[in-house]
């Protein structure tokens, strides 16, 4: 821009500043009803930039190359967002005809995020694409390779939001294939865009420069990061969000809850893919990450802002969030181990135990390899606190009560911390669900316990905490939470009845079984059995009247307490012929419906097939068990009779 004096170019350079200024400081103060007020300030200065530098160039004799006038045809997204990645093609970005396209470029680029921002997405768009087609004629260079990758970010940004995944991605990876390419056949730290209107003694540091082109590529990698989940490429989505993750730490560019927050949501994918090394990993550093935000403020009303108290509520909100996490961490944990150890029947497998205990060495050493091989978060500061965390809980599945016992500790610790912020009193979904969670902590440690008195007191723990709850909640608005708290008490009782008459078998056999024993043993009976009719129940009409159909989602269900009370019903255990009738008139009405059911609607067969087998079985067995007892009552009347 030789022809401009020194106090013409400042003059620019003072707009271009004020321009910045009023789009990040000032617009946070607009008001209400004029929200862009400071947006479109800018906009009017950006529009005097573009201007003067157009009519400089016109002076010079330049062709016009771009332009705001609207007398250029509109340039459409295919003809330049998926092309080559500038290396190689074209005039040198670095000559002054390449300097003077990438200048009027950012001008564009700046004009499309401001249209961006006040919500006009079309005029946006023409700006960036005008900023494109200006770029397209020079090669990538050191001056202009940041305005490359920032102007690909905010198209891909644009599309993204207009649910144009596919075009969203082909400007992304566009814009990292450019930071490749520089990056291995440069790597010098390019110009920043802001530097296009900066007077010499106020230029970046090379430091400077190479963290905020480092950010620009780190935005370009969590764009598509996003862009790979909405595909469905959920293993690269997590790869990008891992590696984004890893940025801005180095570069000291994040928000802690935020940053913290991302991270324990990655975990949780890593927990779904049995990777629990790495699922571990992003969870201690969410939790030593988020501790940067600060303590959580004290709760003083009186002297606490409107602001303090929201953001004291966002800490605590977000930190319980954390906690969640960690419990699905655990859960999880406990979970898989529990699938990998157990026999057909569901019980420990000793001999698997064994197996597994002497590969246990090499599953450590393989995990100290991968760590070593991992990328790892954290900075000279965070990086042994988020290894220590680390150590409290280990990433191998535990493989006797010793260490499921471990988990299920550092698992009901974080419970203990996610109720405190999601109390019963106006997080009722959230806090039920926590509560089943940690019923379900009892339920993964009550596996590996040995001893079945104690194993017994386990699944009573469970239904102390939930039996109140699905017990007050309101029928109306809860109904499906109360669907699942009432199959799972039918369940846990139907368990602990298991134990009870296993101990008791231990000792004698089923005829001397002592009263107290007996009365428990009916006592669980008829509770699993009461939950399970609840639940079947709730199936029913207002006027209490059976579905002929069966919803998708509850059909297994349904069917399977069907089963389950049908069993319960023939298992109580009476010394009255008259009340053991009874039972077992209940017990074939049950596997009756189960069995009417799926020769009425033939699709639920696959659902059921082994209740459904041997519903069919007792279908054929009951009615001669009735009879004989029907035959043995009326016999005994007639003794009775013969005797009177």
């Amino acid at each position: 821009m030789a022809s401009l004096n020194s106090n013409e170019w400042r003059a620019i350079c003072d707009k271009f500043t004020n321009a910045q200024n009023l789009t990040d400081v000032e617009s946070r103060n607009d008001p209400e009803n004029d929200p862009f007020r400071s947006k479109y300030k800018a906009r009017e200065l950006l529009r005097e930039i573009y201007c003067s530098l157009k009519s400089l160039e016109a002076g010079e004799g330049e062709e016009d190359i771009g332009g705001e006038s609207g007398e250029q045809r509109p340039v459409e997204p295919t003809e330049i967002g998926q092309r080559e990645d500038g290396f190689g093609q074209g005039l040198s970005g670095d000559s002054p005809e390449g300097l003077r396209a990438a200048k009027l470029g950012a001008v564009e680029y700046y004009l499309g995020v401001n249209h961006v921002d006040t919500e006009e997405l079309s005029a946006g768009q023409e700006h960036l694409m005008n900023c494109m087609k200006l770029l397209e004629r020079f090669k990538v260079s050191s001056e202009n390779v940041s305005l490359f990758i920032h102007v690909r970010n905010q198209l891909g940004i644009l599309w993204a939001g207009r649910d144009e995944t596919e075009m969203a991605q082909g400007f992304l990876e566009t814009a990292e294939s450019i930071y490749k390419h520089y990056m291995t056949e440069e790597g010098s730290p390019p110009t920043d865009m802001t530097e296009y209107f900066t007077t010499e003694e106020k230029l970046l540091t090379h430091q400077e420069r190479t963290k905020r082109f480092e950010l620009a590529y780190t935005h370009t990698m969590y764009y598509l990061a996003q862009v790979y989940k909405n595909l469905g490429q959920t293993e690269r989505a997590a790869t990008y969000c891992h590696s984004t993750l890893q940025r801005q730490l180095q570069l000291n560019q994040f928000s802690p809850m935020e940053w913290a927050l991302n991270a324990a949501t990655l975990s949780q994918y890593y927990i779904t893919k049995g990777r629990y090394m790495e699922g571990r990993h992003c969870l201690s550093a969410a939790t030593v990450i988020s501790g940067l935000a600060g303590e959580v403020p004290s709760e003083a009303a009186a002297q606490e802002s409107e602001t303090e108290r929201d953001r004291r509520e966002q800490l605590r909100q977000k930190r319980a969030e954390i906690a969640r996490c960690w419990i699905k961490y655990c859960l999880n944990l406990l979970q898989d181990a529990k699938k990998l150890l157990e026999d057909n029947i569901g019980e420990l497998d000793t001999d698997r135990q064994e197996e597994l205990k002497r590969a246990r060495r090499r599953e450590e050493e393989e995990e100290e390899k991968e760590r070593k091989s991992a990328l790892l978060f954290g900075s000279e500061d965070t990086f042994d606190s988020i290894a220590s965390l680390e150590e409290k809980v280990s990433s191998l599945f535990p493989l006797d009560f010793t260490e499921a016992r471990s988990v299920f500790l550092v698992g009901q610790t974080y419970v203990t911390q996610a109720k405190d912020y999601f109390e019963m009193d106006g997080y009722v979904t959230d806090h039920i669900e926590i509560l089943q969670d940690h019923s379900a902590l009892f339920r993964g440690l009550a596996f590996f316990e040995e001893d079945l008195e104690r194993r017994c007191k386990m699944h009573k723990r469970r239904v102390d905490m939930l039996e109140p709850i699905c017990n007050d909640l309101n029928a109306q608005y809860y109904l499906m939470i109360r669907r699942q708290l009432m199959f799972e008490l039918a369940e846990t009782y139907n368990e602990m009845m298991d134990l009870k008459l296993t101990l008791a078998n231990r000792q004698a056999d089923t005829q001397s079984l002592d009263n107290h024993t007996i009365k428990k043993f009916n006592h669980l009976c008829s509770a699993s059995a009461k939950f399970f009719q609840m639940f079947l129940d709730s199936l029913c009409s207002p006027e209490g009247k059976v579905p002929e159909h069966l919803e998708e989602e509850v059909l297994r269900p349904a069917l399977v307490a069907r089963f389950r009370v049908a069993r319960l019903h023939s298992r109580l255990i009476s010394s009255v012929p008259s009340v053991q009738l009874e039972n077992l008139d209940k017990s074939l009405e049950h596997y009756k419906y189960v069995v009417q059911y799926c020769q009425a609607h033939p699709e639920a067969t696959a659902a059921v097939e082994t209740e459904l087998e041997l519903s069919t079985e007792m279908v054929g067995l009951l009615p001669l068990k009735i009879n004989r007892l029907k035959a043995r009552m009326t016999l005994n009347n007639l003794s009775d009779t013969t005797v009177h």
